[in-house]
């Protein structure tokens, strides 16, 4: 596997005070043709995220249309997504489209935490949150912080889904266990968590983020993530491969992609969204400072 980039497709600007900085978690939604809205989280200059947009031409590799304001915004002091929202991928239920999303709290004198929302995107492409209460939350399996979701829907109807759960702020060596964890459903609706999905190994990845999953049960299952080793490097991309979609193998060596040599992302690359297009797989990933330099566009090579 090999993945050719081609360079820094958004660089952030300050269109609005909510989004003063960053383009992390790019999402893209195919609107017509070639081109893709790209929805990313932004920052405020408190570092609290809220959604915004752009519209790209992924075959001329261009932006075309820069929107100037959020389309959703953190939530009030006290609620679960009070210091940001990070997104996740869109999915379809009984004609409705969803994206769940990471939202980030930070408790005035305790460690920062995550839950899982939902959004719904309305048919002009607007977002609107499903409910107050978290759509996931902590329980005996994911006891500390939950993280950005990925969901998608099987040949028999099933619902899968792959999110991250914290283990331990600190497994040891200054690095927080931070595991990509599974869950199913029959409707979409209602959840049955599996428990680890992606075997970690402290030292070498232990610290994932943003799951990315493309397959099927016929041809197996690929997943791009995000991930820290805990011996000091910051984010890489990493691969990992099922047969089934529920037993995992950690394959990082094979993942194609890495930093470069100078420029926007030659000091980490992280958060990827894979996706296909007219007969090519394509990544959207972020670089630099956890998405302050924007996301580029990578294109796997044929084999």
């Amino acid at each position: 596997m090999r993945w050719i980039k081609h360079g820094q497709l958004y660089c952030p600007e300050a269109t609005h005070p909510k989004l003063a900085s960053h383009a992390a978690n790019p999402l893209a939604l195919l609107l017509d043709g070639d081109v893709y809205r790209v929805f990313y989280s932004g920052r405020d200059m408190q570092n609290r995220s809220s959604v915004g947009y752009v519209d790209v031409d992924v075959v001329k590799r261009e932006v075309i249309y820069i929107h100037d304001q959020p389309i959703f915004e953190h939530g009030p002091q006290g609620s679960f997504y009070s210091h940001g929202v990070s997104i996740g991928n869109c999915y379809e239920v009984d004609g409705c489209r969803y994206i769940l999303f990471m939202g980030w709290q930070y408790p005035p004198d305790g460690h920062w935490r995550g839950d899982i929302g939902r959004l719904i995107l309305d048919s002009d492409l607007s977002l609107r949150l499903d409910s107050d209460e978290p759509f996931i939350s902590i329980d005996e399996i994911d006891p500390v912080s939950l993280s950005y979701p990925w969901v998608m829907r099987d040949e028999s109807d099933v619902y899968r889904m792959w999110y991250g759960s914290t283990v331990t702020w600190d497994a040891g060596n200054g690095e927080m266990l931070h595991v990509i964890n599974h869950a199913a459903s029959n409707n979409g609706h209602h959840w049955q968590r599996g428990g680890l999905a992606i075997p970690y190994r402290l030292g070498i990845a232990q610290a994932f983020s943003r799951p990315s999953v493309i397959g099927n049960r016929s041809d197996g299952y690929q997943m791009w993530f995000s991930y820290r080793s805990g011996s000091g490097e910051k984010y890489r991309i990493g691969y990992a491969y099922s047969r089934d979609g529920e037993t995992w193998e950690l394959r990082l060596d094979e993942v194609g992609i890495d930093v470069s040599s100078d420029g926007w992302d030659s000091e980490m690359i992280e958060y990827p969204f894979v996706f296909d297009h007219k007969g090519q797989r394509l990544m959207l990933y972020n670089g630099n400072g956890n998405g302050k330099t924007g996301f580029g566009i990578a294109v796997l090579e044929n084999e």
